[in-house]
């Protein structure tokens, strides 16, 4: 499962995963034990995790959440060492060690408690999401390399 097929509801909480559409909206699935479906309407905010970033220091502004997911995989394997509960200052020095450039004043501590909520939910329910990132990380290194023999 990708990012782009996971969502977050407003007002609700855990991920989804997206089901299909339908005229008046989306069905979504809870990614919990009891997979409960969910028909959510026009007149609330559904977003996917592709489609979300977090704000950085950096030239870009900011940096797609899929890539931090990625980077906590590929540091803390699951044992994060930092839960939801946390306080404000541990949360920031836990975000402030995966991605040194986010920006402080725009990403809340609120913010950093999601992170760490979808990632242990997203490791739990579908832990094939980050593996699959790392593998088409690999497979896009070899295109960009022999697109660069190619040219040379």
């Amino acid at each position: 499962m990708k990012f782009k097929e996971l969502a977050t509801v407003s007002g609700k909480p855990g991920l989804y995963k997206v089901l299909k559409p339908t005229r008046s909206g989306v069905i979504l699935e809870a990614l919990d034990e009891k997979k409960s479906k969910l028909v959510v309407g026009a007149s609330q905010r559904v977003s996917i995790l592709s489609e979300i970033s977090i704000y950085t220091t950096t030239e870009e502004g900011a940096i797609a959440l899929e890539d931090v997911m990625k980077k906590i995989e590929k540091e803390f394997k699951g044992d994060l060492g930092v839960d939801g509960t946390a306080d404000a200052d541990e949360l920031k020095a836990f975000l402030k060690h995966v991605l040194p450039e986010f920006d402080e004043d725009r990403v809340y501590a609120s913010d950093i408690k999601k992170l760490i909520t979808w990632y242990q939910i997203i490791r739990k329910q579908v832990p094939e999401s980050l593996e699959e990132v790392v593998a088409e990380e690999g497979a896009d290194a070899n295109v960009e390399s022999s697109e660069d023999s190619k040219e040379a």
